[in-house]
């Protein structure tokens, strides 16, 4: 009986993140800088019309900062916001630890094109006047 727990488990797994694999960021407050991830998140969006943001514990509110700097400068429109806690183990396989964990999933706005295009114009201005 376990086994069929596990095989159903492992299925529900891959079946409802392949599709978001492609466009999901998951997002940490330590190794890249902010901005690196907003300009991940604008070729993400570029390419899948949609991405997600991913964190758990202490990066999330480097997430929400993403979200906001994309939703500001009227790129993104927000479509989804989940919540939840992870079961984790501390790294050396001590006690398990509970964790926040956010995703936020963020679509094109309507004037995402032009304001990419707009932009990709200013740095082409910028270069020729160097």
């Amino acid at each position: 009986m376990e086994g069929i727990t596990e095989g159903v488990n492992n299925l529900n797994i891959t079946d409802s993140s392949a599709s978001n694999k492609k466009n999901r960021i998951q997002v940490s407050n330590t190794k890249k800088p902010l901005f690196f991830y907003v300009n991940l998140a604008k070729r993400y969006m570029q390419q899948h019309n949609e991405v997600e943001l991913s964190a758990l514990g202490m990066a999330i509110a480097t997430v929400v900062t993403i979200a906001e700097i994309l939703k500001n400068n009227g790129l993104a429109v927000e479509k989804k916001i989940m919540t939840s806690t992870v079961d984790m183990r501390e790294e050396s396989g001590g006690r398990p630890v509970q964790k926040a964990k956010i995703e936020i999933l963020l679509g094109k706005s309507e004037k995402f094109d032009e304001l990419m295009a707009a932009s990709a114009e200013e740095v082409l201005d910028n270069e020729e006047q160097s």
